[in-house]
């Protein structure tokens, strides 16, 4: 089995139930759960809307993160997103690469290989599904380029494409 520098660090709290990494509080949860929630979203408020609304969630997880651990660990712009990249691999979400990051234009592109979140969300999908993925690296791009980022997924797995590209 590989390394994995994130559940090295996790620490065990039991007095509060909680995983801990670099002081932050992480919970595992099965993709199931999520793209049940997410499905279940559709349903009520239409596509689009619920993938707005889970971006929203992901934006803030990815900008929170992206502050604290370039901050945290001292790293420049390059640094944090590969940072945050093999942390997304090591809880779980996919083999992430970085393809392009350009600060000066306010540009950046992540391949995803083996979402959970398009594999469990399933194919046939018309657009992109990684509405938590995106939004965690719109909130990364936001924090590091200082400004309003737009991000889309012009690839999915769910829609029957190789990889998620972001």
């Amino acid at each position: 089995m590989g390394e994995n520098s994130i559940l090295a660090a996790l620490t065990y709290h039991p007095e509060e139930g909680a995983l801990r990494f670099r002081g932050v509080r992480y919970l595992l949860i099965r993709p199931e759960t999520l793209i049940t929630f997410q499905k279940a979203l559709e349903q009520e408020v239409g596509e689009a809307r619920a993938g707005q609304l889970l971006y929203s969630g992901g934006f803030t997880g990815g900008q929170l993160s992206g502050r604290k651990y370039q901050e945290g660990l001292g790293l420049d712009d390059r640094q944090a997103v590969e940072f945050m990249c093999k942390m997304g691999g090591e809880i779980g979400w996919g083999r992430f690469r970085l393809v392009e990051l350009d600060p000066a234009a306010g540009r950046m592109v992540i391949e995803v290989k083996s979402s959970p979140f398009a594999q469990v969300y399933g194919g046939g999908a018309a657009s992109g599904v990684c509405h938590f993925t995106r939004g965690v690296f719109a909130g990364l791009a936001s924090a590091l380029f200082g400004a309003e980022v737009r991000a889309m997924e012009s690839s999915c797995l769910a829609k029957g494409e190789a990889l998620c590209r972001f």
